[in-house]
């Protein structure tokens, strides 16, 4: 049997948009600006949320860890990218690659069970009278800090099993990002234990809309029993932001994972880079649109960014 050549790789190469000069200058503007304003959006809301106490809240300390979260998954991989569009470089050593690929995947583990966290908390808030004493500081304390450690840990395993892989022959990165199904597939060893363990965190994760799901069909159930119009208006605007958030992340979740893949179709070279486009703006695209929709019609941020705003500086 002839014994496959693996050789010690050092670094990946990355294609995303070379030969489309243009588009990557466009490219490079746009995500620059958008990464720009989630940091200053995401910023606004994190310090709105540790400073005015009206915001010391469960719903608002969630919100507060989600923009961070986005604050940290978008600075894992934007900076990076913005410069290998601009300065040509389409290396990334070993090392760096395992890094993001560690950062992504915890942020978006993380973001998952944070968003489950948040249904629940909503579904509390309007469902049970019960809810100031069953989610209390260190509960919901409590709930956060399990979010992070648990998308920590599922990161830690899934990039430890795919770096610890031999790779050979080929290893070109056709796309912006580097996720660990697209590194897997550049493996040329067994991978089962890999799909496996893949599997397992996936049916985990799924269980998350599922929650999200029934958190809201008890929530209408029970905003449509409401004698009061006003009543009924105030639930939904009070869940509607969440829900939006909701169906973008899965959405957009859906669109770039269940679509069915471009090999074997007409313009495949298009719809390759198609892919790498769709990809990158639904890391950037999300975080910028989280902390907007929830600032948009809530009473309660806009006043507290603007009484931060003309808060006068201590002389």
């Amino acid at each position: 049997m002839d014994k496959i050549n693996q050789t010690l790789v050092s670094e990946f190469l990355l294609l995303d948009l070379s030969g489309y000069p243009k588009i990557e200058i466009i490219y490079f503007v746009l995500i620059l600006v958008m990464y720009l304003v989630i940091l200053i959006d995401n910023g606004v809301l994190i310090i709105a949320s540790i400073f005015d106490s009206h915001l010391h809240t469960p719903m608002y300390f969630f919100l507060g860890n989600l923009s961070f979260l986005d604050i940290c998954y978008t600075s894992s991989s934007v900076p990076s990218t913005m410069a290998s569009l601009i300065s040509k470089k389409r290396n990334i050593s070993f090392s760096g690659c395992a890094v993001q690929m560690l950062f992504g995947f915890a942020m978006g583990s993380t973001e998952c069970l944070l968003l489950g966290m948040m249904a629940f908390d909503r579904y509390l808030a309007i469902c049970n009278p019960l809810r100031p004493i069953i989610m209390s500081k260190m509960v919901y304390e409590l709930m956060a800090c399990v979010s992070w450690l648990s998308g920590g840990i599922n990161s830690i395993v899934q990039t430890s099993l795919a770096m610890q892989l031999p790779f050979c022959g080929n290893t070109i990165i056709n796309n912006f990002t580097r996720e660990i199904l697209t590194v897997l597939k550049l493996a040329c060893a067994d991978i089962s234990l890999n799909s496996i363990t893949m599997g397992i965190s996936n049916m985990v994760y799924l269980v998350l809309p599922l929650l999200d799901f029934f958190s809201y069909m008890f929530i209408l159930y029970t905003i449509l029993r409401m004698n009061s119009g006003t009543g009924r208006c105030k639930g939904f605007s009070t869940c509607s932001a969440h829900l939006t958030v909701v169906t973008i992340f899965y959405g957009t979740i859906c669109f770039v994972y269940a679509k069915p893949k471009s090999q074997g179709l007409p313009g495949e070279d298009k719809w390759q880079t198609l892919d790498k486009l769709i990809s990158l703006f639904y890391g950037v695209v999300t975080p910028m649109l989280t902390p907007i929709i929830y600032s948009l019609r809530n009473k309660d941020v806009k006043a507290a960014v603007k009484y931060l705003l003309n808060r006068k500086p201590i002389q």
